[in-house]
């Protein structure tokens, strides 16, 4: 191939390097999606065990507007199956959207900013060979994934055909993405304006698909998420949909290569705006520098956890009508004597795993600066070690801190509305707050690793968010020791509104944070630089 289209050449050998550098960061992705199928396949079916639980179901949320914009179209509701696709599998489109977003991503735009791509170049490597290896990389991880998302659902007792058509959904949502990604890091000239734009253009169809589903109208062909729910898997298993995925993913592919060769490499075809000739002053302290480069995501999380909690605010109205005549479901809530308070602190609690996944995705973009080089300059300047990494820490503790707060301010304003209780406010941020020095834990956990094993820190840090979000949801339903669930912060915060505040583990907790946070900066002082 490389013979007749020199362009090509040494496509093989970057496919290889892309798959070796994410042989942890795919295998991760791919088993969180299989492992949300399964888990989900596993309690639906424990809980709707009866025609009458199914009907109770259906009725409860085939025309809640609130669920239908979170989950998707109301189809199938009357088998577990059905429920099962509802329930989850917007979710995990998400997952596979997101995996092929920082797979292409990172492998194209990425490399280029690094300038890993410039010194790849200077070899026998053909112009489209890096952006060709970087999508079949990505192609790769959707297929992966489609098959792990059709083998979970399968061997948890679901329908062969309709888990498969599950499956090629996810993957075929991917598919569409890694497109987008390959076409918009032509355009932009760095990987987080990359990343920016698709996270606004996943946010824009996700709310298309939303309207809608709500009104059951032609919006939802207008978005890659309305196509792959379109499948229908476990009721109408319509294939059609996936033709349009495909193609359009392709049609993507086909204008990413046509304007790659209209670019200069390490250049958007959309130059960069100039700067002000003098920094202003919020720039010249290390956490006006922080807070400059973490202020995209910190606005992503804070929009994204608000509106999870005007959700989540919303569905309350409808949970003493969902539960009320099954007893299964209920097991599955903690207990109380408020069915409605029960199921705000497991929302609670999901949302404070959302904000420490946020932390730990800020305190590792100190590790993106020093991999990329970036932070090496900063540092030969008058600035300290222990001056830059706590700034990346702050913006990450307080940012933290932010949106978590903002997601109950949303949950407890729509309560507030709901209920004509006003002090259903004050009770419900008061509740969040208490989850804040679990989350900071969390944090402290990935700075520590940032600070002692720096090559290490992403993939551990994420194990240990992925490890405290199986605790979290389903410690209950393992027979595992205790000392397992206790290890994660979560086990050890109050679960209010449930529970009462408890001062005395909030306090452990966040001298437990305070620790780790000492142990990294202490071992980033002292060890060297480690590029990527």
């Amino acid at each position: 191939m490389s013979a007749a289209r020199p362009e090509l050449a040494g496509t093989g050998p970057l496919l290889r390097l892309a798959l070796r550098r994410d042989r942890l960061r795919l295998p991760i992705w791919i088993a969180v999606g299989a492992l949300l199928v399964a888990t989900q396949s596993v309690s639906s079916q424990a809980l709707y065990d009866t025609p009458q639980d199914l009907a109770a179901y259906e009725a409860s949320v085939g025309s809640n507007a609130a669920t239908i914009a979170l989950a998707g179209p109301p189809v199938g509701l009357d088998t577990v199956a059905g429920a099962v696709a509802f329930e989850i599998s917007a979710f995990v489109i998400l997952v596979a959207a997101l995996m092929a977003l920082f797979t292409t991503g990172r492998h194209t735009r990425g490399d280029e900013e690094a300038g890993r791509a410039e010194l790849v170049r200077a070899t026998r490597v053909g112009r489209h060979a890096p952006l060709l290896a970087a999508v079949l990389t990505s192609t790769a991880a959707c297929v992966a994934i489609a098959l792990a998302v059709g083998v979970a659902a399968t061997a948890t007792g679901l329908p062969v055909e309709g888990s498969f058509l599950l499956g090629a959904a996810v993957g075929a949502a991917g598919l569409v993405t890694t497109g987008a990604t390959a076409v918009i890091a032509q355009v932009t000239g760095s990987v987080r304006a990359t990343y920016g734009a698709i996270g606004a253009l996943l946010a824009v169809a996700f709310v298309l698909r939303a309207v809608g589903d709500i009104n059951g109208n032609w919006l939802v062909w207008t978005s890659p998420f309305g196509w792959a729910q379109a499948t229908h898997p476990y009721s109408d298993d319509r294939w059609a949909p996936l033709l349009l995925c495909v193609g359009v993913a392709a049609a993507l592919l086909v204008l990413a290569a046509a304007l790659l060769d209209r670019r200069d490499l390490g250049a958007g075809l959309v130059p960069p705006r100039p700067g002000a000739a003098e920094a202003p002053r919020s720039l010249r302290s290390p956490v006006g520098l922080a807070f400059r480069l973490q202020r995209g995501w910190l606005a992503g999380w804070a929009v994204g956890l608000t509106l999870l909690g005007v959700v989540y605010g919303g569905l309350a109205e409808s949970v003493e009508t969902l539960f009320a005549d099954n007893p299964d479901a209920r097991a599955f809530l903690p207990d109380a004597e408020s069915l409605v308070d029960a199921y705000l602190a497991t929302t609670l609690a999901i949302t404070a795993l959302l904000a420490a996944a946020a932390a730990v995705s800020a305190v590792l973009r100190a590790r993106a600066e020093e991999s990329a080089g970036r932070a090496e300059p900063v540092l030969a300047a008058a600035v300290s070690r222990p001056a830059w990494l706590g700034a990346q820490a702050a913006v990450a503790l307080l940012g933290s801190a932010l949106v978590l707060l903002l997601s109950g301010a949303a949950t407890g304003a729509v309560r507030a509305v709901a209920t004509g209780d006003a002090g259903e406010f004050g009770r419900l941020l008061a509740a969040t707050a208490a989850y804040l020095p679990a989350v900071w834990v969390v944090a402290g956990v990935a700075l520590a690793l940032f600070g002692l094993l720096p090559r290490a820190a992403a993939a551990a840090a994420w194990t240990v968010v992925g490890y405290v979000a199986v605790m979290t949801m389903f410690a209950e339903s393992f027979d595992w020791p205790a000392w397992v669930d206790d290890a994660s912060p979560l086990a050890w915060t109050p679960l209010v509104p449930v529970e009462d505040w408890r001062l005395a583990p909030l306090a452990v907790l966040t001298a437990i944070a305070a620790a780790l946070l000492a142990a990294g900066l202490a071992g980033f002082r002292r060890r060297d630089l480690a590029p990527d």
